[in-house]
């Protein structure tokens, strides 16, 4: 994949109504618990912007998000140079991000502590050399490596960034590429449909000792031909899911549930959703993954600026307090900031 994965995100990504986003004000619930967001993207494409700038005023209104971890989104690419090496691009530009962050110039929390970027795995053990330049371009803020893998046969629902064909974590040649990742320490981020789940468990079964975390919950979709299926949808889920916790090298991600996929259409009502509804919407995938992988392989993300398009930073971060908010201290020590902090090592 090289610059036509950006053009393939212009094309879909919504832009977020600030002016809508803004009908809505919440007191901050719990202002002084550290969070760490362990998944955000940042990009300038076509009109299409969130950079420094826009997310400082994301972590900054009124939550303590001490650190945030970024994730591959094609962004900035070298314009030139062999495809598979044009990925290294956005390492060296966020990287910068950070470097900025770090002078501390911009506030308390540590922006892009750690970085998660793009090699093509389906070069295979040869995607080494891919691997060694991402490192080296990281400055020690190179954790890992997301290859999205969504595919579904319905033309209404976007297969991912990747372009990738169904099945792809089985296929030989990309497990070669996949089984490099140890090699480096690097972890590996999962990004595909509920429909696809099992083909993490394959993969985590296959590479017991690399540890993988799950995007977006597994993406259970609301759109196409699962509108209106949302029974359906959560119990086929909720199986997935559960087999998939019985495996100790695989982490979630808590959220994504924002986006245009999951078919909840937030977005189009008059006003934003409150946390309070947010929270009695989504409670019931919350739940279930919490109990079937515990606090201490959860982790809530924000998935920003991808799930502004439903309501605002704020609101999104309340939500996840309300649904926890018969956990115990140390459960959501682990939640909001140990369990990202423990899978990036970022020692925080």
């Amino acid at each position: 994949m090289d610059n036509e994965g950006e053009a393939t995100l212009e094309a879909r990504i919504p832009s977020p109504d600030p002016f809508w986003l803004n009908q809505i004000s919440e007191e901050i619930l719990e202002p002084d618990l550290p969070i760490i967001d362990p998944h955000h993207h940042l990009w300038d494409m076509k009109g299409k912007r969130y950079l420094l700038e826009d997310l400082l005023e994301d972590v900054n209104s009124g939550h303590n998000i001490v650190a945030t971890i970024f994730l591959e989104c094609a962004s900035m690419y070298r314009k030139d140079g062999p495809r598979h090496m044009r990925p290294i691009g956005e390492t060296e530009f966020v990287n910068g991000i950070s470097a900025m962050s770090a002078s501390g110039k911009y506030g308390k929390t540590a922006i892009c502590a750690g970085i998660v970027g793009f090699a093509d795995l389906t070069m295979g053990a040869s995607v080494e050399e891919v691997l060694i330049a991402q490192v080296s371009a990281g400055n020690g803020r190179f954790k890992g490596i997301r290859y999205g893998a969504g595919y579904d046969t319905s033309t209404a629902i976007n297969n991912s960034h990747t372009d990738p064909p169904s099945g792809l974590y089985n296929d030989t040649i990309f497990r070669e590429g996949f089984a490099k990742l140890r090699q480096f320490d690097l972890s590996f981020e999962a990004w595909l449909y509920h429909t696809q789940i099992l083909d993490v468990v394959s993969l985590a079964e296959a590479f017991p000792d690399q540890k993988i975390v799950l995007n977006h919950l597994g993406g259970p979709i609301g759109i196409g031909p699962y509108e209106g299926k949302q029974k359906e949808v959560f119990d086929k889920w909720k199986r997935s899911i559960n087999a998939l916790s019985k495996h100790s090298n695989v982490y979630v991600k808590l959220g994504g549930l924002g986006m245009v996929l999951n078919g909840y259409q937030l977005d189009k009502r008059e006003t934003p959703p409150s946390s309070i509804e947010l929270s009695e919407l989504w409670r019931p995938y919350f739940d279930a993954t919490i109990e079937a992988f515990s606090p201490k392989r959860c982790m809530f993300e924000s998935n920003f600026p991808v799930d502004k398009v439903t309501s605002s930073y704020a609101v999104y971060w309340n939500c996840f307090k309300r649904i926890t908010q018969n956990a115990s201290k140390e459960e959501k020590q682990f939640l909001f900031h140990d369990t990202a902090n423990q899978f990036y090592k970022l020692d925080l």
